[in-house]
């Protein structure tokens, strides 16, 4: 039996919670697709709502502005990935069999989910890779950490930290290991695609490759 997602969203993000209503939603799809296509630079409420065929007032009676969208939508997706860890280790004891199927998913193509139809998981991915440190390298950053915009990205990282500490409990460094993780996995991943002289992947552009690197890194870490 499939568990059930449920993400629970920091209700300072929005000014009405944007999975109350269809147009709420469509906010969401459609501003993911734009993001993806366009960049996050030139993503504007403007031509979201010619996208979806309504205002730019309607848009902001969901969202202040287009930060807070990026930081929800990226807050959205750490929930959900760790949803994601979390059903698929469930059944595993052994920690480090755990922890490389931890570092699967973050270095592997992600597919949409079909359970979540008002979100396209698999372009969101690639939005993380190349946009999501946007949500918190911003002059506000304290303050919007202040007002936890960050938790989920936290507690993924503490999961994370927590597979690492049962691999080898005298390891000092599980949660700066665990944030590393999951950041190498998204800039090898950009780099390999856009900027391959800075990996060893560029030329076969395998996220097998990634795979690989991560879990030597991880591991010869953890087995000093």
């Amino acid at each position: 039996m499939k568990l059930q997602l449920q993400i629970k969203m920091n209700e300072a993000l929005f000014v009405r919670n944007p999975e109350s209503s269809e147009l709420g939603k469509n906010i969401l799809k459609h501003s993911v697709e734009l993001i993806y296509e366009a960049g996050f630079e030139a993503f504007t409420f403007k031509k979201l709502a010619t996208k979806i065929g309504t205002t730019e007032a309607g848009i902001y009676r969901y969202f202040e502005n287009k930060h807070k969208l990026l930081v929800y939508l990226t807050a959205w997706y750490w929930g959900w990935l760790e949803f994601q860890i979390s059903f698929h280790t469930n059944n595993i004891d052994n920690p480090s069999v755990k922890l490389k199927r931890v570092i699967n998913l973050l270095a592997t193509a992600v597919e949409d989910d079909e359970e979540t139809t008002h979100i396209n998981e698999s372009l969101l991915h690639q939005i993380i890779i190349s946009e999501g440190s946007k949500a918190y390298l911003t002059k506000q950053v304290g303050e919007d950490n202040q007002q936890q915009f960050f938790k989920p990205y936290k507690d993924l990282c503490a999961v994370i930290g927590n597979i690492i500490s049962e691999c080898n409990p005298t390891y000092k460094y599980p949660k700066s290991l665990a944030s590393t993780i999951i950041e190498m996995a998204h800039f090898q991943n950009f780099f390999m695609n856009h900027l391959p002289s800075l990996t060893d992947f560029g030329d076969t552009k395998e996220e097998s490759e990634i795979i690989a690197f991560l879990n030597d890194l991880v591991f010869s870490s953890l087995n000093k």
